[in-house]
């Protein structure tokens, strides 16, 4: 086996977010309606309908940024699309102009949002996750949104083993910013890479990220080179763990992007698929006899 980890993002991963995240959605844009109506703007449900559209229509011209930086596209889950309308409208309307202030608004809305989403796993999540956790691999969901909720979700798709999966959450991994303590390994990364056909870079040293990926390379006594992550968006997922030299499963859905599979495609331990089970084949187990039983 050629792996000793297997790293598994979780919103879109383990999971059909477009249909788990209508009740977030519900929940984001009444809670961000309502802000912005609170603070003068008129006919805030219209603004959203409109902005929505652009995005829905053009989503490689609408990314998800952070600290003045773009990390991710807005256009291929729903939890980044809510941010990104929202980015813009305050953006139109000129509020919040202080980053701290607007992050914080942006961090709340999804925090308190997110608990109102339903749990709508992908039909061989749990086939897969049972196959991993009854191998000899070390496995982890490694996840931006907050350990506790995600428990919760992972606790009512019960696997077989499920006291072993450990989560990581709220691991920032849209957070381009040096490792504390840095080290010669993430010193030695490029700070950004180019995608095919996308107009702005794509960043890679994302410090947070980094150093819950360092944590469990020194818990299991491994490194990148021994380590296979699947993620659903490439910048957010995988992209560090690739030029560290992991490798990475990008779990497909219908909004991935084509820059996001063609930069899959061209690395050399990255590989696509459309399921979860996909990656089981990677690691020496196997993939049709588990997807059968999903």
């Amino acid at each position: 086996m050629s792996f000793d980890l297997v790293v598994l993002d979780f919103d879109g991963t383990f999971t059909d977010a477009e249909a788990e995240a209508g009740p977030f959605i519900r929940a984001y844009r009444r809670e961000a309606q309502r802000w912005l109506s609170a603070r003068g703007m008129e006919a805030p449900e219209r603004a959203w309908d409109a902005m929505q559209a652009h995005v829905e229509a053009s989503p490689e011209t609408y990314g998800w940024s952070w600290e003045g930086r773009v990390v991710a596209p807005g256009g291929v889950d729903p939890y980044l699309r809510a941010s990104v309308i929202m980015t813009a409208l305050l953006d139109a309307e000129g509020l919040l102009r202080e980053p701290e202030e607007r992050r914080s608004l942006l961090q709340r809305l999804y925090a308190e949002c997110y608990l109102a989403s339903e749990t709508v796993f992908r039909s061989d999540a749990r086939a897969v996750v049972e196959a991993l956790l009854a191998s000899p691999l070390h496995v982890a969901v490694v996840t931006n949104s907050s350990p506790h909720a995600v428990s919760r979700k992972l606790d009512t798709l019960a696997p077989r083993g499920r006291e072993q999966l450990k989560v990581f959450g709220d691991a920032e991994k849209y957070v381009v910013t040096p490792a504390e303590p840095s080290d010669a390994r993430f010193d030695a990364l490029p700070e950004t890479v180019a995608a095919p056909g996308l107009d702005r870079p794509v960043y890679l040293r994302r410090g947070r990220y980094y150093e819950t990926l360092r944590a469990l390379w020194e818990a299991v006594g491994t490194g990148p080179e021994r380590t296979l992550v699947a993620g659903d968006i490439y910048e957010l997922d995988l992209a560090l763990p690739a030029a560290l030299g992991a490798g990475v499963q990008l779990v497909g859905k219908a909004r991935t992007m084509r820059y996001e599979r063609a930069m899959v495609r061209a690395l050399p331990r990255g590989r696509e698929g459309e399921r979860l089970s996909d990656l089981l084949a990677r690691v020496g187990l196997d993939a049709g006899a588990s997807a059968a039983s999903a």
